[in-house]
């Protein structure tokens, strides 16, 4: 007779989902170009205190106007008109900062979006590239990119500055005044530190100076604090109410309609002058949701889809009105 063979069937394992909004890297690049854009000044004093820095702006959509094909590579880039103190004088340079959130090498892109920046405005291009993953560095990462040589000098390299933010414990960070630093303590190394401790200090924080805050600093802590919070929603909520924060705007649509509708106003109020027409109210309103919404899809806030989903219905009320403006016995308020 045979022998029975007893097979020994292994149970299936249902496989670890992730959720999006932790492992997506395009989110994590959009909420730290968003960090950088609303605390700019803090960014700079935190991590380069003995460099004085003077007015800047913002030229991203300058850059991108420029160099359309690499729109969708540059979620994680911010790009700045700076005055910075050189030699013990202001100097105007062009400061670039590009997020990753895993360790790679990122030298040679670095040095072609130096060359890039440095096209576009002709200014010495300050690079910084800030590392949030959550590896062990055995080694550091390269900080220079070879891109030229001569017999006299011998290699010629493009350097820029590494930041890693799990380099810095997050109770150091969390007991400074800076709002950018109690946030990035949620980033940071957080051995030893209790979670909640770390949620509340940056809802007090935020409650003490939002009278300071603009409505975008404040939808980016809660968008910030929503995303690497380590604590339930429950207690999220809790802290939130405890704390006078509950009044936080929640959600991206809300923002833009509250910040397009002040733009709008102003807008409308200057058309309408000019003009004499209560249209270019109607008109400068839906124009100014249009350009906050180009702006927030340029600095990566909104995705393709969500910015191509809430600007369509908006152009469409844009091309009625000017149609309007257009039709026979209507005076253009152009031509008035």
């Amino acid at each position: 007779m045979k022998k029975k063979v007893k097979v020994k069937v292994k149970p299936k394992v249902k496989p670890k989902v992730k959720s999006k909004s932790k492992s997506n890297p395009k989110t994590h690049d959009s909420l730290f170009k968003w960090l950088i854009a609303s605390f700019t000044e803090e960014f700079f004093a935190h991590y380069f205190p003995d460099i004085p820095i003077g007015s800047y702006t913002f030229i991203d959509k300058e850059f991108i106007s420029r160099y359309e094909a690499l729109r969708e590579s540059l979620r994680g880039d911010l790009f700045l008109a700076m005055e910075v103190e050189i030699g013990g004088e202001l100097r105007e340079i062009v400061i670039q900062l590009e997020h990753q959130s895993e360790k790679k090498d990122v030298s040679r892109r670095v040095f072609e979006y130096a060359c890039y920046a440095w096209l576009l405005r002709e200014k010495p291009v300050w690079s910084i590239v800030i590392y949030t993953d959550k590896a062990v560095w055995r080694k550091p990462v390269p900080d220079a990119f070879w891109y030229g040589f001569d017999s006299r000098n011998g290699k010629h390299f493009h350097h820029f500055d590494v930041i890693k933010v799990k380099d810095e414990n997050s109770n150091d960070l969390i007991r400074k005044h800076s709002l950018l630093c109690k946030l990035l303590a949620l980033k940071a190394n957080d051995k030893g530190s209790d979670p909640e401790k770390l949620v509340r200090e940056i809802y007090r924080a935020a409650s003490e100076m939002r009278n300071g805050l603009t409505n975008d600093q404040l939808l980016l802590i809660e968008q910030w604090v929503n995303a690497y919070k380590n604590v339930s929603e429950e207690t999220s909520d809790r802290i939130k109410k405890e704390v006078g924060m509950e009044f936080i705007a929640t959600t991206i649509t809300e923002h833009i309609q509250h910040e397009a509708e002040i733009k709008g106003e102003i807008k409308g109020e200057i058309k309408g002058k000019v003009e004499g027409k209560v249209e270019g109210k109607v008109e400068g309103k839906v124009e100014g949701k249009i350009e906050l919404l180009e702006s927030m899809y340029i600095q990566g806030i909104v995705s393709k889809k969500q910015f191509e989903a809430m600007v369509a219905p908006l152009r469409l009320e844009l091309a009625a009105l000017e149609e309007k403006d257009q039709e026979p016995g209507t005076e253009s308020r152009k031509d008035h």
